[in-house]
């Protein structure tokens, strides 16, 4: 019998099916308050004015900007059109110069080594084919050049969410878990051929919103894949859903009164590529 990560994998459906995902409610109401992961990443790759740089699964363009404010010449991508137009309207709205375009990040656009400096944050981690995103990114960046990436952490709330997540929606057999972009070890399983050198950093990401109760309005509307799994739940299930995401929140909440403070730990990577 075949293992579980040798079962042949149809990428195609899973992606379609995550594209769909990403496509409900609006992504972009839960990510503008990630804005600061962007900030920091740009920071510790200490981009330089007028360096090439392409933002992979950019979503509604928290580094995209990032890089942007920094006056570099950027590049955001993301397979979901109506995340690159927020981002664009943001873009606008700031007076920054930025190059939108619609691309699959297990399959770049761009010729070998166009860009100085590739960035993801909590985006190409979702890729369901993590070898071929790995292998993309490393080719359209110059030798020499840098990779930055911020991942959640499977240990982090965020990924225990999906972890729940998966007891109610089951995940496609053969793909291995987002969250393992979040491990040190994955990381250079994944760019050990292209990396000179792979630093990482954990940090931490706090959600802060009036209440537990708010938080879950929010994803449940807004954030893709819960939106959808709350439209395909019966009423028992909803309920077993809602209350253990609560639960998680409950046990992570450092707030000390009735709202949100909720720790979520990342993953920084920066990997030097080879020269």
């Amino acid at each position: 019998m075949l293992d579980v990560l040798e079962t042949p994998v149809d990428f195609t459906a899973v992606k379609l099916r995550q594209k769909s995902a990403w496509s409900a409610g609006d992504y972009a109401v839960v990510g503008t308050t990630l804005q600061i992961v962007g900030e920091t990443l740009c920071e510790e790759l200490d981009l330089r004015a007028g360096s090439r740089v392409l933002d992979v699964a950019a979503g509604n363009g928290n580094a995209t900007l990032a890089a942007a404010r920094r006056f570099c010449d950027v590049t955001s991508t993301d397979y979901v059109p109506a995340l690159l137009e927020t981002g664009r309207k943001r873009a606008e709205a700031e007076g920054q110069k930025v190059r939108f375009q619609e691309a699959d990040a297990e399959d770049l656009p761009f010729s070998g080594g166009t860009f100085d400096v590739a960035l993801s944050t909590f985006g190409v981690m979702f890729a369901p084919d993590q070898e071929q995103a790995a292998c993309e990114m490393a080719r359209v960046v110059r030798p020499g050049g840098r990779i930055g990436l911020a991942n959640w952490t499977p240990g982090s709330f965020i990924g225990q969410v999906f972890k729940t997540l998966g007891r109610y929606i089951p995940q496609p057999v053969g793909v291995r878990s987002p969250a393992l972009w979040g491990t040190r070890e994955r990381i250079e399983e994944l760019f050990e051929h292209s990396a000179a050198s792979i630093t990482t950093t954990t940090r931490q990401f706090n959600f802060r919103y009036r209440s537990p109760m708010r938080w879950l309005e929010i994803f449940q509307t807004y954030y893709g894949p819960i939106h959808k799994a709350f439209l395909a739940l019966d009423a028992d299930q909803k309920r077993a859903f809602t209350l253990d995401l609560l639960t998680l929140m409950e046990a992570g909440n450092r707030s000390g009164d009735q709202t949100l403070v909720l720790p979520s730990e990342y993953l920084e990577v920066i990997i030097e590529l080879k020269a």
